[in-house]
């Protein structure tokens, strides 16, 4: 088995190779601006030896377009858009309409439930946005919540807040090592962390009252997740191809979707 797992993201995509038993070493890069060549070049290559291409996207049509174009050119197989769906991977979704579940979610939740074997999860992916799932022991996803990540956050003040946005600018830089910075720009830093590290273990208090035994583990994933997991009190563990991972354990099973163009 040779099956080409991608992840493409709203600013990055990841990339690696399954070959049955294990995932190779995770590729990234930024996508802003690719076309079919791009794809076609740097993540596919040579696409005669590929027996599939599995895809999680929240790009958009214009990339996905790009990818069928790109494995066209290197004559790979049509790509798989994964979709979310009530059930996959061993994993139930707890949406009441589950198509509404991020794709991106859905799959990292399996990705994490494969991982924990048999241990309730709390996921968390911090990109753009701060997503956090439970999927208790059985596979049955929970719900979950969605807050801005640190980064949007400070962006987010920066934009709506005149005098925060002119005495953040200048000197005193981010690093501040607890809570209380000594800068404007330090402040939203670190408010910003804090923010996100404290709803993690408020989600994992919460989620105890669900699922029973032990408090779950909280399994990170995301570009952003190095600066909000040393400030998460919780038992946590950094996953960053989290979502490849899901695609492996949705190897096993049929076609997800389409690959019309």
């Amino acid at each position: 088995m040779n099956v080409l797992l991608i992840d493409i993201g709203n600013t990055r995509i990841k990339w690696a190779r399954f070959d049955g038993k294990r995932v190779g070493r995770q590729h990234a890069a930024v996508h802003s601006g690719w076309g079919g060549e791009d794809y076609a070049r740097r993540v596919i290559g040579s696409g005669r030896a590929l027996d599939r291409i599995l895809v999680v996207s929240v790009a958009g049509a214009r990339a996905d377009r790009s990818l069928r174009l790109a494995a066209r050119r290197a004559r790979a197989p049509a790509p798989e858009f994964v979709v979310s769906q009530r059930s996959a991977g061993g994993v139930t979704s707890g949406y009441l309409e589950p198509w509404r579940l991020g794709v991106d979610r859905f799959v990292a939740v399996i990705g994490a439930y494969h991982l924990a074997k048999e241990k309730a999860v709390c996921v968390v992916g911090v990109g753009t946005a701060m997503t956090i799932d439970l999927v208790d022991a059985k596979g049955v996803h929970r719900g979950g919540a969605i807050i801005p990540a640190p980064t949007l956050m400070v962006e987010s003040l920066l934009s709506n807040t005149d005098g925060i946005r002119r005495r953040a600018q200048g000197g005193g830089g981010d690093g501040a090592k607890i809570l209380f910075g000594r800068s404007t720009r330090a402040a939203l830093v670190q408010g910003s962390r804090y923010a996100a590290a404290a709803l993690i273990d408020r989600a994992v208090a919460e989620a105890r009252a669900l699922v029973p035994g032990r408090a779950p583990l909280v399994m990170l994933t995301g570009g952003g997740a190095p600066s909000v997991q040393p400030l998460v009190r919780s038992k946590c563990v950094s996953v960053p191809d989290l979502v490849l991972r899901g695609l492996a354990a949705l190897c096993a099973e049929p076609a997800h979707s389409s690959p019309a163009a």
